[in-house]
């Protein structure tokens, strides 16, 4: 089963990194379903996987020159979605601190992101007929980023469906777009919140070989994406990212009826 570990983390990443997502909102739903690690240990493995990813991937645009990332606005956006990851650190951190039930923890973020998927799906399919806005505020994004922090580092996901969203309807951003800017924030917030959690002392325990296949998986996923992402149109990219969504509802509500018996 261990190499369900790297087969997770290689098409979450690679399917991340087209869409802008990051894999964690697949990776951690994915992995809770089977339930082969605590609840603790999946997040921190979801991201370490979706850090390497969104390492790969931003670095790569960057260094060939061919980046869309709109560092006026992501910048600001990155930032705050740093602080808000060790926030969300925090609050995650703080609950398992208390000896709350893990099962209860698991259908709690399972269920938060069944809730925010769903209105990811409908924003998505009702997009073109909202109107957008441009920000422009600096704080406004640091705003819009530590919500996006706390939100992503609580749930464990790196950020996700949100990130392309919110891009969408702050910064009129099209897929493609939005998903080259979602990876940089990403990248961020993965980053701060995997600096918290070493300076708290609060790694779980987990397998060395696991984070090695799931780094594995989204360092090639990345590579994988980024080229996919090359030839694939704004109009595909919006198919797969309905359909991702879709699929991650399912999961999630079978998580949510999952982690409840077990309460």
């Amino acid at each position: 089963m261990m190499i369900l570990f790297f087969l997770v983390s290689f098409a979450a990443s690679t399917v991340g990194a087209i869409c802008g997502i990051g894999g964690g909102v697949i990776i951690k739903p994915a992995l809770d379903m089977f339930q082969m690690e605590s609840v603790s240990t999946i997040s921190f493995l979801s991201g370490c996987a979706v850090l390497s990813m969104s390492l790969y991937a931003v670095a790569k645009e960057l260094l060939t020159g061919k980046s869309k990332v709109d560092l006026k606005a992501a910048t600001p956006l990155a930032v705050g979605a740093a602080l808000g990851g060790v926030f969300g650190k925090l609050i995650f951190t703080y609950i398992i601190d208390m000896g709350e039930n893990v099962n209860g923890i698991g259908a709690v973020q399972a269920l938060c992101l069944l809730i925010i998927t769903v209105f990811t799906l409908a924003y998505t399919v009702k997009k073109n007929e909202i109107k957008t806005r441009h920000i422009t505020s600096k704080s406004i994004c640091s705003g819009l980023g530590i919500l996006l922090g706390i939100t992503s580092s609580f749930l464990g996901i790196g950020g996700g469906p949100v990130n392309i969203i919110l891009l969408h309807y702050f910064f009129t951003m099209d897929s493609k777009t939005a998903a080259q800017n979602s990876l940089y924030i990403i990248f961020f917030s993965q980053a701060a919140n995997l600096i918290a959690t070493l300076i708290t002392n609060t790694v779980p325990d987990f397998n060395f070989l696991y984070l090695l296949l799931m780094i594995m998986g989204g360092i090639l996923g990345g590579m994988t994406g980024r080229l996919c992402h090359r030839y694939i149109g704004t109009h595909t990219i919006d198919k797969l990212f309905i359909l991702l969504m879709g699929v991650i509802i399912i999961i999630s509500i079978y998580n949510v009826f999952q982690y409840s018996v077990g309460l």
